[in-house]
C-alpha cells in the first residue's frame, strides 16, 4: 500500500520558496522517485534550474509556461497573454496530476498567479482536490489563499528578515537564478 501523499506549501515574502521545493525534488529523486515541476510566472528568464534540470532528466521534468513576470522589469506582454498563458498551465497541471507518471508534482508559483488573477483560487483548490491519494503536491508562491493553506497537510511561510537587493546588491547567478 502506498503511502498517503500531501499537500505542502510553500509560501511568504521571503526568498527560498522554489529553492525549497527544488530541494524537496531532490530529496525524492534520491529514492527514485519521479517529479514534475511546471513553474507559472518564470518561463521567459533564463535560470539556473533549467540547466540543472536537464542533468536529472527523465527523472525530473520540467516545464516552464509562464512569459515572465508580469507587470515589472522588462515585461512588455499584455495582460491576456499571461492570463491566456496561465490557463495552459492550468491544463498542463491537470494532464500531470492524472498522468500516474509522477510521484510528486510541483506547481512552482501558482499562489503568485492566483494572486496577480491569472487564475482563480478555485482552479487551484480543483487540483489539490483530483490529485491521486499517493501523490505529494507542492505549490510555492507568495499569497497563499487561507482556503488552500486550509487544503494542505504542511505550510511554511519564508519570512525575509535580511536581503541583499535592500542595500541595492543586484541578483546574483547561481543564488537568485
Amino acid at each position: 500500500m502506498s503511502e498517503k501523499g500531501f499537500v505542502i506549501v510553500y509560501t511568504g515574502g521571503g526568498k527560498g520558496k522554489t529553492t525549497a521545493a527544488l530541494g524537496l525534488a531532490l530529496r525524492a529523486l534520491g529514492y527514485n522517485h519521479k517529479v514534475c515541476m511546471i513553474q507559472f510566472i518564470k518561463g521567459s528568464w533564463h535560470y539556473g534550474e533549467l540547466d540543472s534540470v536537464k542533468r536529472l532528466e527523465p527523472e525530473l521534468e520540467l516545464t516552464a509556461v509562464g512569459k515572465g513576470f508580469v507587470g515589472i522589469i522588462d515585461d512588455k506582454s499584455p495582460r491576456e497573454d499571461h492570463e491566456k498563458i496561465a490557463e495552459e498551465a492550468i491544463k498542463i497541471c491537470k494532464e500531470k496530476i492524472n498522468s500516474d507518471k509522477f510521484d510528486v508534482v510541483i506547481l512552482d508559483e501558482i499562489n503568485y498567479a492566483v494572486n496577480l488573477g491569472l487564475i482563480r483560487t478555485e482552479q487551484v483548490i480543483e487540483l489539490i482536490k483530483m490529485k491521486p491519494d499517493d501523490l505529494d503536491l507542492v505549490l510555492t508562491g507568495n499569497h497563499a489563499k487561507q482556503e488552500i493553506i486550509d487544503l494542505a497537510d504542511l505550510v511554511t511561510e519564508m519570512k525575509e528578515i535580511k536581503h541583499p537587493f535592500k542595500s541595492g546588491i543586484k541578483a546574483k547567478k547561481g543564488i537568485d537564478f
